[in-house]
C-alpha cells in the first residue's frame, strides 16, 4: 500500500513538471514592469538651529530643608517608619524658581490602578477634595502668585496595594517640564513640591 501510494504521488509530480516553464530553452520572457507612479520620499534633511538660540534653561532650584518644611504638626503627619516600611512619611519633591504666571499640574497612577485617592492643597487650602487616580493622567492649572506657591498632595488611602503611588508633571505656562517625578506616600502623609515666582 505505501508503494502504491508513493508512485501516485511520484506520478503526479512528473505530470505537473511537464506544463512548468522550461527558462532553459529561450522562449521565456519576463514580464516588463509597469512604471511606477509612487516615487521614493527622502526624509528632510535636519539643519542645526541658530546659533543665537539660546539653549533651554534647567529651572533654578530651591536650598528648601524638608525637615524645616515638616516640624508643623498640625498640618504634616510625623513620620512613622519602622523596619521595611519606608512610605510612612512625607516626601518632599523639589523646589522650583519659575517667571511663569500659570503652572500645569498633571498626576496619575505610577504602578497598576488599585483605588489610590488623593487630596490637594495650594498653600494649604484644599483645592481638590478628593481626586481617584487613574491610568490617565488629569490635573489642574494654577495661576502662580508672587513669592511661594507649595502644592500638597495628601494620600487619603494606599489602594489595594500599598503605598499610595503617583507619577506627576508639572509644566510652565510655555509647556516646558518644570519637575517629572512619582511620590510613594502612607496614607495621612503628604508628597510637596514648591514653586517659587520671581
Amino acid at each position: 500500500m505505501k508503494k502504491l501510494l508513493f508512485l501516485n504521488i511520484a506520478m503526479i509530480g512528473m505530470s505537473l513538471q511537464g506544463f512548468a516553464q522550461d527558462k532553459s530553452q529561450g522562449k521565456y520572457q519576463p514580464i516588463p514592469s509597469k512604471k511606477s507612479t509612487i516615487e521614493e520620499v527622502l526624509p528632510p534633511t535636519e539643519t542645526a538651529p541658530p546659533a543665537d538660540t539660546p539653549p533651554v534653561k534647567e529651572p533654578t532650584v530651591l536650598k528648601i530643608n524638608p525637615e524645616e518644611l515638616y516640624k508643623n504638626n498640625s498640618f504634616y503627619k510625623p513620620e512613622a517608619n519602622v523596619e521595611g516600611i519606608f512610605y510612612r512619611r512625607n516626601q518632599y519633591l523639589g523646589g522650583f524658581v519659575t517667571n511663569s504666571f500659570v503652572s500645569t499640574v498633571r498626576y496619575r497612577d505610577a504602578a497598576f490602578v488599585d483605588g489610590d485617592k488623593i487630596r490637594v492643597y495650594l498653600n494649604d487650602k484644599v483645592i481638590e477634595p478628593e481626586v481617584i487616580m487613574n491610568e490617565s493622567f488629569q490635573g489642574f492649572k494654577i495661576d502662580l502668585v508672587k513669592g511661594i506657591n507649595k502644592i500638597d498632595f495628601e494620600a487619603l488611602n494606599e489602594g489595594s496595594a500599598s503605598p499610595n503611588t503617583a507619577e506627576f508633571q508639572v509644566y510652565d505656562d510655555k509647556g516646558a517640564v518644570i519637575e517629572s517625578s512619582q511620590w510613594n506616600v502612607g496614607t495621612g502623609y503628604k508628597a510637596t513640591i514648591i514653586l517659587f515666582k520671581e
